[in-house]
């Protein structure tokens, strides 16, 4: 076996799980993940306290109660499926609760919602630790395998354990030992329900990644100190309503992989019971890694297991090239997007279960597909219908597959971006895709080969604007300062400070000390780019310190030597340039693509060429429109 760390057994208490991969609770659709093949899945998560513990609504039901219990029971069902052990998340929103009257918390105040938060009271912390005695007893008696105690994120107990939240003066704040005796009132009530031998996992911050959060010292500290009363530890870190720290939770394309690695061998360094950690990562060969080496017992997987919920399978039958890698682009977290437009990028079905089947179908009638254009929209819609069973032709006029992907998995930051394309280009040499390369389709070509469908997926290509003197040599487009960054000048201009344009200067500065201005029409820099998506790209920025980016500002002719601007309030500026990198956005292929309507049957546009987009929309249609020929 390729990876017999990550594929042995391990006890948890009496427990015994098949292998070392536990599947997170994000979201609460976890049918196909279940049937994907890890150790544990929990299934979702349940609150511990009707109307004062929500994070999603007041009106949440208390997942036991008697018209709700056999919809919980079902969720049981579903995780042990294939052979998992079931797991329950039991949170507590604490100060953010959404409630209809107060939030509780451990200090008092207004939020900036109006709602009145109380400081606990002995009383009121008695009610919250019944409700948590009740829920835990409630999901042992149903017939949960263990239970996922979460402690980390910003939720109740890390409020009270947190300096950052916790400010009070009495017996409950102040010292650690303070600051943690309702948290371990919460697990000696907890375990007292459940019995000794029934399993407790506990999810905890190692930082907070905010000024005045809790130290990992003391992190440690309490961890050791709850030890008797747990039986696994899963290390996490930053918070979830405070964005700033958010993005290093759920990690964007700006961060390391495995961040949280050395907390967890810390961890297990000073413990006695299993250790998991969470946190971007990625395959199996990074799991394997943590395991074997000593930083952890468990990995835990969010959305890797999104991107690609046989994951776990893949990697156990040695296919870890046919994993599907996720490239953390947070679109299948609802903060990021403001819970519009909620999907996985490289995973169609993920949000869309409902109607997007788990599994193709071969088709009934084989017909000849033909694909024009590589790039994302057109590599899936090939595999799609190669999958199907029809005899496919693509078709690509450069000498590479990935259109634009070819060029952003060049870009430091797009490593998990290089990977997605790694694994397209697997998938289709492992095909029976009929690739030629630097071919241009046309209408010609079409009629002699006379396919039953046509599906054309020819991208955009850079916009350039009019600006005087964008022919100098100097001048150049973004496709070829990412492909030749050897030749790019000291003193570089960017125009456009779209996600491409402000990466792009972002590691010119950061990483080749190169003196950068960025020139943005707009009040706002990456604005396609999601919210926590932009936070991360902030953090960043702070650090280049050569990196100048004017907003608001026109360019207004390119000389020699540099280029003229006007700012908002009409004020003209010369900057020097030797270098100036046009990335003004991308300009469908529209015309070129609609010359190809009325030749066959049935024709097709997908991706950029109808409407430069995101992954997500060139990897969904370029599914749906092949898997429904």
């Amino acid at each position: 076996m390729k990876y017999p760390n990550l594929f042995s057994p391990i006890k948890i208490n009496d427990m015994l799980v098949r292998n070392r991969i536990v599947a997170t609770p994000i979201g609460q659709n976890f049918f196909d993940k279940s049937l994907g093949g890890p150790g544990i899945v929990i299934a979702g998560s349940v609150i511990a306290e009707p109307g004062r513990s929500s994070w999603a609504s007041a009106d949440e039901p208390y997942a036991f109660s008697k018209y709700e219990v056999e919809k919980t029971r079902q969720r049981i069902l579903i995780a042990r499926q294939a052979g998992a052990k079931a797991s329950i998340e039991i949170g507590h929103a604490g100060q953010y609760a959404r409630v209809k009257d107060f939030a509780k918390g451990p200090c008092g105040f207004i939020r900036e919602d109006g709602v009145e938060v109380k400081e606990m009271t002995e009383e009121m912390m008695e009610e919250t630790l019944r409700w948590y005695e009740q829920t835990a007893s409630d999901a042992r008696d149903i017939g949960f395998d263990m239970i996922f105690m979460h402690f980390g994120h910003g939720w109740l107990a890390a409020q009270f354990l947190s300096p950052f939240f916790n400010k009070r003066t009495d017996k409950y704040g102040g010292s650690l030992e303070n600051r943690a005796r309702f948290p371990r009132m919460i697990l000696e009530r907890v375990r007292k329900a459940v019995g000794a031998d029934f399993p407790i996992d506990m999810r905890i911050s190692a930082t907070e990644w905010v000024n005045g959060g809790i130290e990992f010292e003391d992190v440690l500290a309490f961890i050791k100190m709850v030890e008797p009363l747990i039986d696994m530890v899963q290390i996490s870190c930053g918070l979830d309503m405070v964005r700033e720290a958010n993005v290093h939770m759920v990690t964007t394309n700006f961060s390391e992989h495995m961040p949280n690695a050395k907390y967890a061998k810390k961890v297990k360094e000073n413990v006695h019971i299993p250790v998991a950690v969470v946190g971007a990562i990625m395959t199996p060969d990074e799991a394997e890694h943590l395991i074997s080496n000593g930083f952890a017992d468990m990995v835990a997987l969010g959305r890797a297991l999104v991107a690609d919920p046989d994951w776990p399978r893949k990697a156990r039958e040695g296919r870890a090239e046919d994993i599907v890698p996720c490239i953390r682009c947070l679109q299948c977290y609802h903060i990021s997007t403001n819970r519009r437009n909620v999907g996985c990028s490289v995973n169609p079905r993920y949000s869309n279960e409902s109607w997007i089947p788990r599994k193709l179908e071969k088709t009934d009638i084989k017909k000849k597909i033909m694909v024009i254009g590589a790039g994302p929209a057109g590599l899936q819609a090939a595999l799609t219908a190669d999958r199907r069973g029809h005899e496919v032709v693509l078709f690509e006029k450069n000498r590479f597959l990935g259109g634009e992907l070819h060029y952003v998995a060049m870009e430091y930051y797009k490593k998990d971006i290089k990977a997605f394309l790694d694994y397209l280009k697997t998938q289709i040499n492992k095909s029976n895709v009929q690739v030629h390369l630097e071919t241009e389709a046309t209408p010609e070509l079409v009629k002699r080969i006379m396919p039953d469908a046509v599906i054309i997926a020819m991208g955009a290509s850079p916009a350039t604007p009019r600006i005087p003197g964008i022919e100098k040599r100097h001048v150049i487009n973004f496709y070829h300062a990412i492909e030749h960054e050897d030749k790019i000048g000291q003193n570089v201009v960017i125009i456009g400070g779209g996600t491409i344009g402000t990466e792009i200067g972002l590691e010119l500065s950061l990483l080749k000390r190169k003196n950068v201005a960025i020139i943005e029409l707009t009040g706002e820099i990456a604005s396609q780019g999601n919210m926590l998506y932009r936070i991360a790209l902030h953090q960043k920025i702070k650090q280049a310190n050569t990196l100048n980016i004017m907003l608001k500002t026109a360019c207004q002719e390119i000389r020699e030597d540099g280029v003229v601007v006007k700012t908002s309030d009409g004020e003209e500026k010369f900057i020097c340039a030797d270098t100036v990198i046009i990335a003004t956005g991308m300009k469908p292929n529209k015309s070129a693509a609609e010359s190809f309507y009325g030749i066959v049957p049935e024709t097709f546009m997908v991706g950029d060429c109808i409407k430069p987009r995101k992954i997500m929309e060139a990897v969904m249609e370029g599914y749906t429109i092949a898997s429904n020929l």
